[in-house]
């Protein structure tokens, strides 16, 4: 009679060779075909709205910051203003916006302190 035992799984010990540890990096190739055309040029263009002046918008971004940096500011501007805001001559619909913003901003402050 056959013996039907379940086999036997061995756990072996984690081994990197050199060169060969856990590495993560993004591979493109895509970006060194067309590296020497620069960041505009790509297969595919995603326009995410219109804009009167286009060079103005891409040297703000280059020269002052981007969307996330601009919005970080005005969201640190705000919550200056909001600290000073007496609550109580607000609506309910008013605190509840108030409340929704600062939560928003302690949830980016979260993650910022995450990355660093």
């Amino acid at each position: 009679m056959p013996n039907l035992t379940a086999p036997t799984t061995v756990n072996l010990p984690k081994v990197n060779l050199p060169l060969s540890g856990d590495v993560t990096q993004a591979i493109n190739p895509w970006k060194w075909v067309f590296d020497w055309a620069g960041s505009t040029f790509s297969l595919i263009n995603v326009n995410l709205g219109r804009s009167a002046n286009p060079e103005l918008e891409q040297e703000i971004l280059e020269e002052v910051g981007s969307y996330g940096r601009q919005l970080g500011r005005i969201g640190e501007a705000m919550q200056v203003l909001v600290d000073r805001l007496d609550r109580s001559t607000l609506t309910t619909e008013e605190r509840h916006a108030i409340e929704a913003f600062e939560v928003q901003l302690r949830e980016i402050n979260e993650l910022k302190g995450r990355q660093r």
